[in-house]
């Protein structure tokens, strides 16, 4: 699976903090035998994030687009929105799954507003800021999605 990974926050776009989280999900995709093909660092700025993520869906090169940050409650916050701008589908299943999976670890897990949706033949997950959040999130539904990458790309159900 070849997937794309944004970090995003206004700080380490800026450079005044370190990007820890994309490296965090880059190390989880790793490990799950993944294909990193592209990573990105941007602001918290919509326009800027659905860009990208059309850009990154049009290149052809990517089956799955991984973004990290700006899914809180913050007034800066803005990735599920520009998300959700870019999708022609949602799959609201991905994120009630990663939100329940992280409420067991943290009650804080419900303030994630991540989205998941569909653009073109790729899967675009947003995972919060946090490297421990990012990761946990991914793990509670990396076994479906070689599965949904398969049916987005037109596979049977079977």
């Amino acid at each position: 699976m070849r997937v794309a990974i944004l970090t995003i926050s206004d700080s380490v776009s800026r450079g005044t903090n370190k990007d820890v989280s994309g490296p965090a999900v880059r190390e989880k995709c790793v490990q799950l035998g993944w294909d990193v093909v592209s990573e990105g660092i941007l602001p918290d700025e919509p326009a800027d994030i659905r860009e990208r993520l059309i850009s990154l869906e049009e290149g052809a090169a990517v089956d799955l687009i991984l973004t990290t940050g700006g899914t809180g409650i913050g007034p800066r916050d803005s990735t599920p929105e520009a998300t959700m701008a870019v999708c022609t589908k949602l799959v609201p299943g991905i994120s009630e799954l990663m939100r329940a999976e992280g409420r067991k670890k943290t009650p804080r897990a419900v303030l994630s507003r991540a989205i998941a949706g569909v653009r073109g033949r790729v899967l675009i997950i947003n995972l919060p800021g946090s490297p421990r959040g990012a990761v946990e999130s991914l793990d509670a539904v990396a076994d479906l999605l070689p599965h949904a990458i398969q049916i987005i790309g037109g596979a049977r159900h079977d």
